[in-house]
């Protein structure tokens, strides 16, 4: 199939002119005299390239532009300048178009090398997103959704290290997620077909935990009244996932070291080893560097399981994802209750931008089931229910969202358009923030 292209030109001489040429390329080509028309043939078809001019009778080429990339972001835009209005083309693609053509044109040559380029620039950034989109449902975490550089950075060392048996040693304040983070790399590994199995070392007592890890023969100890399997056992060819690693004491600190350098195990009051396989998982919001230093966590045991490193940040120093959060548990608890999603208000979001979140993510996500039990269409801000140290530590929305358009820019080098499509805005929209938060360039505002 021919890829379609649109000409807006309200020239017919020089608009059949750029038709013969493309048609003679073998391109299907088609032309609106407008705005007006060019926005109905785009709301209709879809078209690889659009080439428009600047000047057309109900407005000018940026409304073009603007259209098309909020309509169909993957096309590209070309503009057509004649003499003297070649700067207008040039802030043309400062605010996302491709390229620009001179009119009348130097030589037919001029046409067919922009348009390639612009195809060809167009197919290499689709494929580029069928990767992505390939490696993010390889990387699939329901549960896991980032736009923050620190988080995002995480994630992508996480899916590094998924396909690999490597342990794994997560870091991070309680409530960050370190859980959800383990059975998203348990899910996208080799071993996701067999059983992942968790295990809370802070919520056993120590006279219990080694046979809860290593499991007990019959008689092994008062109580003991028949063989029990560990969760090493029972995670035999997946994933164990120690949660609170810091809390077990010396004595088992040794054991788990010996089963996971020998990958063998006895059970309490057994004799028969026992072969494990097993990929383990840790987890711990203490500082096991110190502990070391401090002699109350084997140092060898540590380097075992900080095979790779994997640091949750806090939620209040990801700005940029606690809106994004916000709404992701807002409409998972509305689908379990069976009601229609609430939207956040302005000052219900400002509350949210301004809390620190000392629960971190559970405590976002027990508020806002709570906010969805009490709140109407919408979420306001007497519906949140936020401590006295959201007010002693204010911070605007207006400056979550300017950190996040530099975010960005940063991560896009600076494009505009790949910027605004990540920030679900209107190319014309952030440009417009750009100038309210002194963030255009020098003349451009």
């Amino acid at each position: 199939m021919s890829e379609k292209i649109l000409i807006v030109d309200d020239d017919p001489g020089f608009s059949l002119l750029l038709q013969t040429i493309l048609r003679g390329e073998g391109y299907d080509v088609e032309s609106a005299p407008n705005v007006k028309a060019a926005r109905e043939l785009g709301t209709r078809k879809l078209y690889h390239l659009v080439i428009s001019d600047l000047r057309l009778p109900d407005g000018d080429g940026l409304a073009v532009l603007e259209f098309f990339h909020e309509q169909s972001p993957d096309t590209p835009v070309v503009m057509i300048t004649a003499f003297g209005t070649v700067p207008n083309a040039v802030e043309a693609m400062k605010l996302g178009a491709f390229d620009y053509l001179g009119k009348p044109l130097s030589s037919p040559d001029e046409l067919r090398i922009v348009v390639r380029k612009a195809l060809d620039s167009a197919r290499d950034r689709q494929d580029r997103e069928v990767l992505r989109e390939e490696s993010a449902r390889r990387f699939a975490c329901d549960n896991l959704i980032a736009n923050d550089p620190r988080m995002l950075s995480v994630l992508e060392l996480a899916r590094k290290v998924a396909p690999a048996n490597a342990t794994v040693l997560i870091t991070g304040e309680s409530g960050t997620g370190k859980e959800v983070l383990a059975r998203c790399i348990h899910r996208n590994s080799a071993r996701a077909e067999r059983v992942f199995v968790a295990v809370n070392c802070a919520a056993l007592s120590p006279t219990l935990i080694e046979s809860e890890l290593f499991g007990h023969e019959k008689g092994s100890f008062t109580g003991a009244v028949g063989q029990h399997l560990g969760r090493f056992e029972r995670a035999h060819g997946g994933t164990l996932f120690l949660d609170e690693i810091g809390e077990l004491d010396g004595n088992l600190q040794s054991k788990l070291l010996r089963v996971l350098q020998e990958k063998t195990l006895e059970r309490v009051g057994g004799a028969r080893v026992i072969s494990t396989d097993v990929r383990v998982i840790a987890a711990t919001n203490r500082n096991l560097r110190a502990m070391v230093r401090e002699g109350t966590f084997r140092e060898d045991l540590f380097y075992r399981l900080n095979a790779f490193p994997l640091e949750l940040p806090p939620l209040r120093e990801r700005p940029a994802d606690i809106l994004l959060m916000a709404r992701m548990f807002l409409k998972r608890s509305a689908s379990e209750m069976g009601r229609p999603v609430p939207r956040l208000s302005p000052e219900a979001a400002e509350l949210l931008t301004g809390h620190t979140w000392p629960g971190n993510i559970r405590e976002l996500q027990n508020m806002m089931e709570r906010a969805t039990i009490v709140a109407g269409d919408q979420v306001e801000a007497e519906d949140l229910p936020m401590p006295s140290d959201t007010q002693a530590r204010p911070v605007r929305f207006r400056d979550i969202e300017r950190r996040a358009i530099e975010d960005a820019l940063a991560r896009n080098n600076g494009n505009r358009t790949h910027a605004a499509e990540q920030l679900g805005i209107s190319v014309r929209t952030l440009q417009y923030r750009l100038k309210e938060y002194g963030l255009a360039s020098p003349g451009e505002g």
